[in-house]
This record gives structure tokens, C-alpha cells and sequence, in this order.
């Protein structure tokens, strides 16, 4: 087969079918991104060992101060260039060093390129350079994203805040609540979530072969390694070094990093089917797009394609988030290889879930409350405020009152506003009693709405 540029020939649809949805993720976390960040790592090592002031490096100021253009000038032609290196070496972070010694050769700095990966493995690089882009990517594309439908979400909460909804729990017709407030329950969820999810450092493994500064303290002796990688990570890249390593980082916080992904993919999926099964109740009607095919089948079809496409690629994202947590902390011994392969494909299901966050937001976007269908149900389903009712009778001291509603109400097709009144009217109450009684209604009887201490910010 031909090969050519076109999407129509990519084995993955996170880059082929949807490749305008996760175009922006590849700045992170394509082959070029990698690349890149390992080309950023480097070139500000060095920065960091010039300015230790060591006798035996002290580059031009003014030469020096051009390094940060090797950075913000990289492209796809120097991209390129080190993939050819690659070829060569058939290894990709001594490819990297190689091209940047042909660029201090450029760039007059040439008596100090043995000083690029200075006391280095490949690890070092790739063990903060995937963490910084990880990191840049969730603070650049994703955290924005999911606070954004949790924007939406709450915005929708509001809406329908006083919408009352008969509830189902088991599926059953169940106490009465309100749609905004079940809206609002995964807003709690995903804000609970993503409060954690902060908390957790973006580390990055610095120290050499095996983690131990040898080359570095046998070449230097004088020099505090430690405290110079801990600042180095921390001033010159945003992350937090960890102490005691391996030839590689230990993935700890980037497996809690997976998991708490895990957890908001699983509240996304719930909340999803929720609206699917919302849909399927006629409690929302869909726009409709003019030219859009509902069914190739029968035209008269308004699918919630957009949270059926969610919570499919809600599920690839979690199974990938779910390897990734799992084999990423295990390496044999001081390290193996193993991981390598496995960290190339990080991006992969942040692209599922970036699809899934902009279907939910085009779904979102389509619902239209269906009011008078949400009131016809609770009006056929009079029979729950039989708990209000028994509760109060229970406070008023009369004898077993939820066995007297059981009888009327458990098993019954129908129970009517009107068998209610009846029942109450032959109990031996007061008539005050009664009339407060029959003032309750699927319609009102709703509770609390949403929690008290809710921000008013959204």
C-alpha cells in the first residue's frame, strides 16, 4: 500500500478517525513531543551545570545565553534530523546528545559538548522528560477540559434545580428528588476527585547508572550532587526528585496519577449511562442536526450516540490507565526494558478520554428537558410518598403504620392520589393530621436539593 500523510491509513483511531479531537495532545506526547522534551532536559542540564561555575566549564555568557533557542526553534527538520542519528546509533537518547553536539559545534560552544549528558543515563532523560510533558499535558489539555464539563455540569445542575424527577433505586419507582441534584451528585464526585488527584507530585528519577551520583561524585567530588539534582528538577523543570532510585523512577505517583484517572473515567461512565437511560425515558428529547442520519434504518431515530461514543472510549481509557498503573512500578532489579514500551503509549489513553470529554460536552450540549414527561411519571407513581406518609404516622405514635402502607401499596400496579386519600381518611388521626397528609405529592415531596455548603462559584 501507498504510504502517505493521510488519516484514512492509521492503525489507531485516537490519531486517525479522531484526529481532530486529540491534535492537541500530540505537543505532548507523540514521538516529535518526545523528542523535544528529551532535547529540553539536556539542554538545561547543562544550563544548570554552567552555572555550578566549575573550573572546567565556563561557556561564553553571551553564547550560552542562545541555548534556550536549540529549544524554542526546535521543529520537525531537527526532529527528523535525530531520528537519522538514531538510525546510526539505534539508540534514541544518544542520538539526541549527538545532535546537540553538532549544535554546540554551531553554535561556538564546542570545547564543552562532552558536557552534554554529563554522568548520565538514558533514564535520567527519559525519566523527567516524560514526567514534565505528562505533567504540562494534564495542566494544558486535560485538567481544563474535565474542569470544563464539570463547569457545564453544575451550570445544568442550576438549571434544573427545582426540576422534581421520580427517583428509581433497583430500578424501581423510589422517593422523589429533584434533576439538578443528581447532576450535581457527579459534580461532588469529580470535584472530590480532581482535589485529589492535585495532590499527587509529578516526579522524576535524576541520579545516574543506578541511582548513586557515581560518575557524578567521582568526577566532582566536591559538588553536593543531591542538592544539585533536587533544585535542578525542582527549579529548572517543575518537578520532584526522587531520592532513592533505581537505574530508573519508581512510577509510584504516576501509577496514583493512572488510578485517580481511573476513578473519574468510572464516575464519567456512570454518569453517562445515567443520561443514556434519561434519554431511553423520554425525560430528554435531542436536538437534531439538519443532514444528520440517525439510523440508516428509521428516519425517525435521534440516537445518544455522543454518550454511547463516551463511554466506549471512557472504557479503552481506563483498561490502558489500568496497565500502565499496574507494570509501570515493576521493573526486574535495577532496571529492565519493559517499561520503555510501555511509557511510549501514556498519550494513548488521554486521547481516549479527551474524545470521551468532547462527546459528553456535544451531548450535553443536545438535551432537551422534557418537562411534562418527567410530571407524568411522578404522577403515576403516587404511590411513593407512601414513606413520607407512614414516617409522620410513625411520629404520631400510631400502631404500624409502614405494615398498614405495605398492604395498600407493595406489589401494586397502580396506586392513585385518590387510594391515598381513602387510606387516610380511615385512619383514626386528627382531621388537621389528615389534610397535611394529603398535601403531600410526588410533586413535593423532594427534600433537601443540594448540598447547603455548595459554592456559588462555577
Amino acid at each position: 500500500m501507498e504510504t502517505t500523510d493521510d488519516f484514512l491509513l492509521n492503525i489507531s483511531p485516537a490519531d486517525g478517525r479522531y484526529a481532530a479531537k486529540t491534535r492537541n495532545l500530540s505537543g505532548y506526547f507523540s514521538e516529535y513531543a518526545l523528542i523535544k522534551y528529551r532535547v529540553t532536559v539536556e539542554v538545561q542540564y547543562f544550563k544548570a551545570l554552567a552555572a555550578l561555575d566549575l573550573n572546567e566549564l565556563k561557556p561564553p555568557k553571551e553564547i550560552l545565553a542562545k541555548l534556550d533557542g536549540i529549544i524554542e526553534n526546535f521543529d520537525l527538520t531537527a526532529a527528523r534530523r535525530i531520528k537519522e542519528i538514531e538510525g546510526i546509533t539505534n539508540h534514541d537518547v544518544k542520538a539526541v546528545e549527538y545532535y546537540l553536539k553538532e549544535e554546540f559545534d554551531r553554535l561556538g560552544l564546542g570545547p564543552f559538548k562532552e558536557f552534554i549528558h554529563f554522568g548520565l543515563t538514558s533514564q535520567d532523560i527519559n525519566n523527567t522528560a516524560v514526567p514534565l510533558s505528562h505533567k504540562e499535558a494534564l495542566e494544558g489539555e486535560i485538567l481544563p477540559a474535565l474542569n470544563q464539563l464539570v463547569n457545564h455540569l453544575t451550570k445544568l445542575s442550576r438549571d434544573w434545580e427545582d426540576v422534581p424527577m421520580l427517583a428509581r433505586t433497583h430500578g424501581q419507582p423510589a422517593s422523589p428528588t429533584r434533576l439538578g441534584k443528581e447532576i450535581y451528585v457527579f459534580c461532588e464526585r469529580l470535584n472530590t476527585q480532581l482535589q485529589m488527584l492535585k495532590k499527587i507530585p509529578h516526579s522524576g528519577k535524576f541520579g545516574g547508572a543506578t541511582g548513586n551520583f557515581n560518575a557524578h561524585l567521582v568526577s566532582f567530588p566536591e559538588v553536593d550532587w543531591r542538592d544539585f539534582s533536587d533544585g535542578f528538577l525542582s527549579d529548572y523543570l517543575g518537578l520532584e526528585r526522587q531520592q532513592t532510585t533505581t537505574q530508573i523512577e519508581h512510577y509510584d505517583h504516576m501509577a496514583a496519577i493512572f488510578h485517580s484517572f481511573i476513578r473519574i473515567g468510572n464516575i464519567l461512565t456512570d454518569l453517562c449511562r445515567d443520561l443514556w437511560t434519561y434519554i431511553s425515558m423520554d425525560y430528554f428529547k435531542q436536538k437534531t442536526i439538519a443532514n444528520e442520519v440517525g439510523s440508516s434504518a428509521m428516519p425517525h431515530k435521534v440516537n445518544p450516540i455522543d454518550f454511547e461514543n463516551a463511554e466506549g472510549n471512557l472504557g479503552l481509557a481506563n483498561a490502558l490507565f489500568g496497565h500502565l498503573a499496574a507494570k509501570l512500578p515493576i521493573s526486574r532489579l535495577q532496571r529492565d526494558l519493559t517499561d520503555s514500551t510501555v511509557l511510549r503509549n501514556i498519550g494513548l489513553p488521554y486521547a481516549h478520554l479527551s474524545i470521551a470529554l468532547q462527546s459528553m460536552e456535544k451531548g450535553l450540549g443536545k438535551l432537551l428537558l422534557n418537562k411534562p414527561q418527567l410530571e407524568s411519571d411522578l404522577q403515576a407513581n403516587y404511590m411513593v410518598v407512601a414513606e413520607a406518609i407512614q414516617n409522620i404516622l410513625r411520629r404520631e405514635g400510631v400502631e404500624a403504620p409502614y405494615e398498614k402502607l405495605k398492604e395498600l401499596t407493595r406489589g401494586k400496579a397502580t396506586v392513585t392520589e385518590k387510594d391515598l386519600a381513602a387510606f387516610i381518611d380511615g385512619l383514626s388521626i386528627s382531621g388537621e393530621l389528615k389534610t397535611k397528609l394529603k398535601s403531600i405529592s410526588p410533586h413535593n415531596y423532594l427534600g433537601y436539593s443540594f448540598n447547603r455548603d455548595m459554592s456559588d462559584e462555577i
